[in-house]
């Protein structure tokens, strides 16, 4: 329910806050002193379309702030939770707001958060519903009839069910297309990869390979000169007198012959003696290595064809040569998938009809629920309509099969309240039938009837009394009073026996101030209540007639 309003420079508000509560709420007041721009603030709040002209003259901008208690609008709190915006401080409260610069420019605010305009329409749809002679109504849209019939009559397990059963199928079916959209072009690339696979596997690609041939093939490629150098190497180590290690050997010799500094030069002795061990094993690994290394033009050719045929395999597939080995996993991957196919194709397609079958059942059961609550619906809502002014009136709740083979989520048909307010005439849409205030009163009506078995959010009547006399206004007042004992009412009226049915009530005026003209809202009590009704019966001359007649109509109610 709507708990709080804050309204600040919208229209000719300069600053209000009002405190909603559970129950019939009654506004009322003088022609145009502004009760619609109460009900303009809400819409606004609810996603309706910005325009600048609604700046309060010599305000930067307007800001209205809307907050609602969702402890039972189950839907609400599963928007929020889907899109991330619940309020963690309190899950059970949510507050819409809304900015509007002088430009026309607005923002949409949802517990803080930015949103788009379709989500604060979104979520307004489930948290209000405004009835009236203007735009926002529910009603004519296909979708709530669907809704309030399957709410009155429809067993909620079996409707969770249904979706239930429907999204799986929509999941199976989404990949079912898409692998037949796979398979019509899978058999051509299939034998491409089996191709470029058997070309790669004939190459016989090692685990690094391309590794070990690059370091052969630097290797084969400086054979010769690798050679020359050890050769002249080893002939500088030893051979003539002038070697290293002759020169090495004399130089150990000279140094042990030195005696009178023979322990000081203990160590430089012992490395030079290290220094020749050293050297005989350097030359010992030297021939070894020498013996060992030839140069072999052929094996130099074969590595350089080897490599050669590698990185154009490499190229060909535009990735690195040492990236064959894993080209070649990838490729088995990918025939595997496509091999696969067939079977996954197999079941997506055993799937599609179980979960048909599975649905049909479903829907059926749905649909004969349907057909049984939709005669209940329009008997009750018809004999409500002859209390409200309308004898002639006839609602028919019409089930209109679906076209086409798939699914739906909501089951075999649509649901549409078709009605005929003339003897005679057709039954058609609300919308190309009803009048504004005709449309007021069958809402009611079937708001008063569905209020027991649907999540309602609260609802606002603009002056549903239109057009009718003070008896069928009593009946008026009535209904929205019982219909406030289960849902929260908000009503704007101007027929005293609708205001007097009222648990709540707010006098709208407006006054003059500093060359402007303010709005403001007062919530009356006790003998301002009577007051007010007897001003709405006899005009602003208040007579001890109009104030005994008030009275009556506040005391009925105890």
């Amino acid at each position: 329910m709507l708990s709080h309003l804050s309204i600040k420079n919208y229209a000719t508000v300069e600053s209000l806050e009002i405190e909603f509560q559970p129950g019939m709420t009654v506004i009322t007041g003088e022609t145009g002193a502004g009760k619609s721009i109460i009900l303009g603030a809400m819409g606004f709040t609810l996603g309706d379309r910005a325009d600048k002209t609604i700046v309060r003259p010599g305000a930067s901008r307007a800001d209205i702030v809307a907050e609602f208690s969702i402890s039972d609008i189950k839907s609400a709190q599963s928007w929020l939770a889907d899109h991330d915006l619940t309020l963690e401080s309190d899950p059970h409260q949510c507050l819409l707001r809304r900015v509007v610069n002088r430009d026309g420019r607005s923002r949409g605010y949802i517990n803080g958060s930015p949103v788009t305009l379709t989500d604060l329409k979104d979520l307004g749809d489930m948290l209000m519903d405004i009835h009236s002679q203007h735009e926002h109504h529910s009603l004519l849209q296909r979708a709530t009839h669907q809704r309030l019939l399957d709410d009155f009559g429809v067993d909620q397990q079996l409707r969770n069910n249904l979706l239930s059963t429907w999204k799986q199928w929509q999941t199976n079916h989404q990949k079912l297309t898409a692998i037949k959209d796979q398979t019509s072009a899978s058999s051509g690339q299939a034998q491409l990869l089996a191709y470029q696979l058997s070309e790669i596997e004939e190459l016989d690609v090692q685990d690094d390979e391309v590794e070990q041939l690059d370091a052969e093939f630097k290797a084969l490629s400086h054979a010769d000169d690798t050679l020359n150098v050890v050769h002249g190497a080893l002939e500088e180590c030893e051979g003539d007198e002038q070697s290293l290690a002759n020169q090495i050997s004399q130089i150990t010799q000279r140094l042990r012959s030195l005696k009178s500094n023979a322990e000081a030069l203990g160590p430089a002795i012992a490395l030079m003696e290290a220094a020749e061990i050293q050297l005989s094993e350097a030359v010992n690994e030297l021939r070894r290595f020498g013996g060992d290394f030839q140069a072999d033009p052929e094996r130099l050719d074969t590595v350089n064809r080897r490599l050669g045929a590698l990185h154009d395999l490499a190229r060909k597939h535009k990735v690195p040569a040492s990236e064959l080995g894993q080209l070649i996993m990838d490729l088995k991957d990918q025939l595997s998938r496509f091999e696969n196919s067939d079977a996954e194709l197999e079941q997506l397609q055993a799937n599609d009809g179980l979960l048909r079958e599975q649905y049909q059942k479903l829907a059926t059961d749905v649909s004969k629920q349907r057909r049984r609550a939709a005669k209940k619906l329009d008997t009750a809502v018809n004999s409500e309509l002859k209390h409200l002014g309308m004898p002639h009136a006839e609602l028919s709740v019409t089930l209109t099969a679906g076209t086409g083979n798939a699914p739906s989520q909501h089951g075999l048909e649509t649901v549409e309240f078709l009605v005929s307010t003339n003897p005679g005439q057709a039954a058609n849409s609300l919308i190309k039938v009803a009048s504004g205030g005709e449309l007021s009163r069958i809402s009611l009506a079937i708001q008063v009837i569905t209020a027991q078995t649907s999540e309602t959010p609260s609802l606002v009547f603009d002056e549903v009394d239109v057009g009718i006399g003070g008896g069928v206004a009593k009946v008026v007042g009535e209904m929205l009073r019982q219909l406030g004992r289960t849902t929260q009412i908000l009503c704007v009226t101007h027929q005293a026996q609708v205001a007097g049915q009222g648990h709540h009530h707010f006098y709208v005026s407006k006054s003059a101030q500093s060359e402007s003209t303010v709005t403001s809202v007062l919530p009356l009590v006790g003998e301002q209540i009577v007051k007010e009704i007897a001003r709405m019966l006899a005009g602003e001359e208040l007579s001890n007639e109009s104030l005994a007649h008030a009275q009556q109509l506040v005391a009925n109610l105890n």
